[in-house]
């Protein structure tokens, strides 16, 4: 019998279930990585950002810092204060240096090497001057041109400062997906980021920019109940669940949190065909789910069940072409039936929870989908 939940729904309306909450701080699996430190000076570290040496992976956040933060850590250059170090992971075959941890600190000093604070904006920039400094510094209002200008030794003396950075490489197994715990484990002290942030700053490429697109499919938002997108990314991950398990819920391994690492990792082999197929498949489903069961449909009794989406999203995948005119009420059957209860709200994340859902889902909806 389906019952009221004592669980809440977040903000963003999906169910907080224990066994999702605790899959989520999964602990992480044993790596052998190799970090040394590399002392840049600011001149060398923002000529190898130009040059593309340096990468902020594209879907980290943006830059956030405000013009007197970014300007203080000009400061402490300037009047040689000790500056916290940035991380860096070299990636596997391109040799190129992710920063993992440190990306306001080093935008901050590339802005103002440039001369210009922040990205363009409406087709114009802003000139970078140094602003709340202490009353009376020499640099309050100052570019790093002025500098150059009016104070050459203390020019001399930014330009040669160091940034200590710690770069860490992977030495088996042999992939690059430490990086993703490496990235949760420093950004526990601040505000902490969900797990698919992370790995849009791990795994950029053309799969993940096919999910941030179906998130913005029409009828996604509809089923998923929000028009906007969750800031924290959950709604991405649902999708991501989804082409998981229906790609490869055989090889399935607890905790859910590294088997959708694993494919986010495996999808960098995707071409151009497969990644159309998904794009198709996912919004053939979507439109079946939408058109069969209407808007919300997942939202069974907090917020939005994960457990309850993925299992009837691959359900409805094996043919999302077919209709039948009791499509609504399989469903409330299944959702209604004690034995799938249990698999949608208890140890959700389980191997036999996982392949016994998938089942029972595919059985009672079998003739919709």
């Amino acid at each position: 019998m389906l019952k009221s939940s004592t669980e809440p729904s977040d903000a963003n309306g999906i169910e907080e279930l224990e066994s999702e909450r605790a899959d989520g701080e999964a602990v992480l699996p044993s790596y052998e990585l190799l970090t040394y430190p590399a002392d840049y000076v600011l001149e060398v570290l923002v000529k190898k950002f130009r040059d593309d040496d340096i990468r902020i992976p594209k879907f980290q956040r943006g830059f956030v810092w405000s013009r007197n933060q970014a300007s203080r850590l000009i400061d402490s250059f300037l009047k040689g204060l000790p500056v916290p170090s940035i991380f860096l992971f070299s990636e596997t075959g391109t040799e190129k240096l992710l920063v993992v941890d440190g990306q306001q600190r080093l935008r901050s000093i590339v802005y103002f090497f440039e001369g210009y604070f922040g990205e363009e904006k409406h087709g114009r920039r802003v000139t970078f001057r140094l602003t709340g400094l202490e009353e009376g510094s020499p640099y309050e209002g100052k570019s790093y041109e002025d500098i150059r200008d009016q104070y050459p030794s203390e020019y001399a003396k930014l330009n040669n400062s160091v940034l200590r950075s710690f770069v860490m490489r992977q030495l088996s197994p042999n992939d690059d997906t430490s990086i993703y715990h490496v990235f949760e484990r420093l950004n526990t002290g601040g505000t902490q980021l969900y797990p698919q942030e992370i790995r849009n700053c791990v795994h950029h490429g053309a799969f993940n920019e096919l999910l941030h697109s179906l998130n913005a499919y029409p009828a996604w938002r509809e089923v998923y109940g929000r028009p906007s997108s969750d800031p924290r990314q959950r709604d991405v991950e649902l999708i991501l669940r989804f082409f998981a398990l229906s790609e490869a819920s055989e090889s399935y391994a607890k905790p859910m949190k590294h088997f959708l690492n694993q494919f986010m990792r495996e999808s960098a082999t995707f071409d151009k065909k497969k990644l159309a197929a998904l794009r198709t498949r996912f919004q053939n489903t979507t439109d079946a789910v939408l058109e069969t069961l209407g808007e919300k449909p997942f939202h069974i009794r907090a917020g939005l069940n994960a457990a309850v989406f993925d299992s009837v999203y691959v359900a409805f995948a094996q043919d999302s072409d077919s209709r039948i005119d009791d499509g609504k009420q399989r469903f409330e059957k299944l959702i209604h039936d004690d034995e799938y209860l249990q698999c949608v709200t208890s140890g959700t994340t389980d191997v036999a929870t996982v392949a016994q859902r998938l089942r029972i889902a595919s059985t009672v909806l079998g003739a919709v989908a």
